[in-house]
């Protein structure tokens, strides 16, 4: 399976986390997909201050906003290499880990020990980092419940509210800024 390079670096605010798919990495960029809302809920949501595009992805870090995926660990479909996704946030030490999607977040919750997650924010850490699992961004999900919640949006603006609240109202330059209305 082809993947895509993470796109990250120490001490960022936020990695967002999402399980690879061949759409994206044919195009060679995250969350590149037809209909996936990815770039406007990080943005509607506060977490970057302009619309970014797909072709954008590796400027996040200067926006203190990471990129990786969850891949499987014989590289053909197989189960998710946890070991090696702890490892790098261990290296790399983000404030938070953000799942892009329950598929993420249920595939390092259980290798952990832990239960099946919920959204929202999840009461265990990665090395440190405080997790938060996000309703997927994907065009597939449309629901009129996620969660409780009647769109993804409320998630999405909960955790940069979080981050922003850790980052002590800024992070570099920064990314974190306040929440849009879905109108602008």
């Amino acid at each position: 399976m082809r993947t895509l390079p993470d796109i990250i670096k120490a001490d960022l605010a936020a990695v967002v986390c999402g399980v690879a798919v061949p759409c994206s990495a044919d195009r060679g960029h995250y969350y590149a997909g037809q209909g996936n809302s990815f770039w406007q809920l990080l943005h509607d949501s506060g977490l970057t201050s302009s619309r970014l595009t797909p072709e954008a992805d590796d400027s996040l870090p200067e926006l203190g906003l990471g990129l990786v995926d969850l891949v499987p660990a014989d590289g053909n479909g197989g189960p998710i290499d946890v070991p090696s996704f702890i490892a790098l946030m261990a290296e790399h030490r983000p404030r938070w880990v953000a799942f892009n999607g329950k598929k993420a977040g249920d595939a390092v919750a259980r290798a952990l020990g832990h239960t099946k997650p919920g959204l929202g924010e999840q009461d265990w850490a990665i090395v440190g980092a405080r997790v938060f699992v996000l309703p997927s961004s994907s065009g597939a999900n449309q629901r009129r419940d996620y969660d409780g919640r009647p769109d993804r949006l409320q998630w999405w603006a909960e955790l940069a509210e979080l981050v922003r609240t850790a980052c002590g109202g800024q992070h570099s330059g920064t990314a974190i800024s306040p929440r849009r209305s879905q109108s602008s």
